[in-house]
């Protein structure tokens, strides 16, 4: 859990630095400029220590500086504020082939309810989509708090509560495959 929430403030933390700087200044140069500095500095520092960078990082991080020269060039904030909606889009497009959730859940999951996970792989995609879109709307309306509550909140609470709803249903969904296999060998 730990490294899991490591890894999300690390992925976050322009985001988080750009939010303090904008709300605390009211300068969107100075937040946009020292967002892209530290995405840049976490990088090179990661690249110094050694650690393997995906495609994702660098497409990430290309993403931060041509947005962020966007805004800085047209003094509108609107550019940054859409970049996660481009990542949750990316992800959906990912989620969209077939069966890409079964690797991700337990064997005894994946064997006894596998056109349920298939669901709800597609499930998350249309998710993802969704949350991409209400990324867009709040960064258009201009409200930079509400845009920092639904980045902040509603992105993360729409996917706890969506991984618990799928944890539920999918217990109960091979607790009564198992018992209607059982009764069935029993008869």
């Amino acid at each position: 859990m730990k490294d899991v929430l490591l890894s999300l403030a690390s992925d976050f933390l322009s985001a988080i630095i750009f939010l303090i700087i904008y709300l605390t200044t009211g300068n969107i140069i100075a937040a946009t400029v020292v967002a892209v500095a530290v995405a840049v500095a976490q990088v090179v520092y990661s690249r110094l220590k050694g650690k393997p960078l995906g495609f994702m990082t660098y497409a990430s991080l290309a993403l931060v500086i041509v947005l962020g020269a966007a805004t800085v060039l047209t003094h509108d904030p609107k550019f940054v504020l859409v970049k996660p909606s481009i990542a949750h889009f990316a992800i959906g497009a990912i989620m969209l082939k077939r069966g890409w959730m079964l690797r991700y859940v337990p064997p005894i999951v994946a064997e006894t309810i596998p056109e349920y996970v298939t669901f709800a792989g597609y499930a998350w995609a249309v998710l993802m989509f969704a949350l991409g879109g209400g990324t867009i709307a709040t960064a258009l309306s201009g409200n930079l708090k509400l845009w920092a509550i639904y980045v902040s909140v509603v992105l993360v609470a729409a996917k706890v509560v969506a991984f618990a709803v799928q944890y539920v249903a999918f217990r109960l969904l091979v607790t009564g495959r198992l018992r209607v296999a059982r009764a069935a060998a029993g008869t």
